[in-house]
């Protein structure tokens, strides 16, 4: 009996140091050699379901500053397999495009960051998982955190 406790607490002793060694990023592969790999971790939260996170894709770009401007592309979100993880991923960043006002005279160049066109559904907020996205090198990546207000409203039958 005795030796049972004593493989059992080595054992033990072993696992959590195994576990704690293990960071949630190891899963995730490596950024491709014209890929950058962003890495968003949100704060713990009391009611981490009453927030969504927004991802946003861009480039900071100089721009006339009076045109609306976006970039084509499309995003992707892959299945981490083994692992029940996801991740995101932009393969290219399209051409920019935008609306066709014409900027003042002697008007001056602005850098802007501009968007992609991409419609991702608003992500689970999560702050024992990172979000782990994938995009060309150049192109940036931020995020905007969304919290439900406590009041609901009814629908009408």
């Amino acid at each position: 009996m005795k030796n049972i406790l004593i493989i059992f607490s080595i054992a033990s002793g072993l696992v959590s140091t195994l576990l704690a060694q293990h960071q949630p990023l190891d899963a995730f592969p490596k950024a491709a050699e014209d890929q950058s790999r962003f890495v968003i971790r949100v704060p713990e939260a009391d009611d981490e379901f009453a927030f969504k996170v927004e991802l946003i894709i861009g480039k900071t770009v100089p721009t006339d500053g009076v045109n609306r401007h976006f970039f084509a592309g499309k995003v992707e979100e892959k299945d981490l397999k083994g692992w029940g993880y996801s991740y995101f991923e932009m393969k290219e960043l399209g051409p920019m495009a935008g609306t066709l006002m014409k900027p003042l005279p002697g008007g001056k160049q602005v850098d802007t960051f501009v968007a992609v066109n991409s419609q991702l559904p608003l992500q689970r907020y999560n702050s024992r998982m990172p979000i782990v996205v994938y995009v060309p090198k150049g192109a940036e990546v931020r995020y905007r955190i969304w919290k439900a207000g406590k009041e609901t409203n009814a629908a009408q039958e």
